[in-house]
């Protein structure tokens, strides 16, 4: 079965939310996707890629792009092992596995990557959030404080990256007395608001923490 979604005028990462829902009611066809910004697209391809879909796009004109995903039941079906009695029996492994790194938490403690120049570590970071959106595998968590706060807020260069890793079930926290810190409550884009003794709790049951 066929589906067409359009999400012209959604908001990111609404369009790889909605087709994500799609995709998992689906054993065969296509889905095909209608969005107004080069963005969108984007995002909907590299989560196509994720999923290891064949897939098209095409620009018909400035605010309207689709993206066309071709979904194989060999590829969606779950996989089937039969027991002793000869019965087909479910395997545990899922059509669409989670890519999350479980117990792997990402600290951002500030807006650039590394000392030096300040312009040269705020490009680094943000490459940096970017390069998470295109890896197989992501982190369970990502904390941000101190500085690091501003990332998820309004105007950040990083936030759509941010908010393609949230579609993708990865957990964005930040610290709220670093947002009232900088004045950024109110702004906060992605991601949920927590505080230092959650924080704490997170590392400390942490199997692996990257802080870049």
């Amino acid at each position: 079965m066929d589906k067409k979604i359009d999400a012209r005028g959604l908001q990111c990462p609404m369009p790889v939310i909605e087709t994500k829902k799609a995709l998992q009611e689906m054993t065969k066809g296509s889905v095909e996707v209608i969005v107004d910004n080069s963005i969108a697209v984007q995002n909907l391809v590299k989560m196509a890629k994720q999923k290891q879909l064949e897939f098209t796009s095409e620009m018909v004109s400035e605010d309207y792009y689709f993206v066309r995903m071709e979904v194989g039941a060999p590829a969606l079906q779950a996989n089937v092992t039969k027991d002793v009695s000869g019965t087909e029996a479910e395997s545990e492994e899922s059509c669409y596995p989670d890519i999350r790194l479980e117990k792997t938490v990402i600290v951002l403690s500030s807006d650039r990557m590394g000392s030096g120049d300040e312009k040269l570590g705020q490009i680094l970071m943000k490459g940096f959030v970017y390069a998470l959106t295109e890896l197989e595998q992501l982190p369970k968590q990502i904390v941000l404080y101190n500085s690091g706060a501003k990332l998820s807020a309004e105007g950040s260069d990083s936030l759509e990256d941010l908010k393609l890793l949230e579609s993708q079930g990865v957990e964005i926290l930040t610290c709220g007395t670093c947002l009232n810190y900088y004045n950024l409550t109110e702004k906060l884009a992605v991601g949920t608001v927590t505080n230092m003794y959650a924080i704490a709790e997170i590392l400390m049951s942490a199997g692996k923490v990257i802080k870049p």
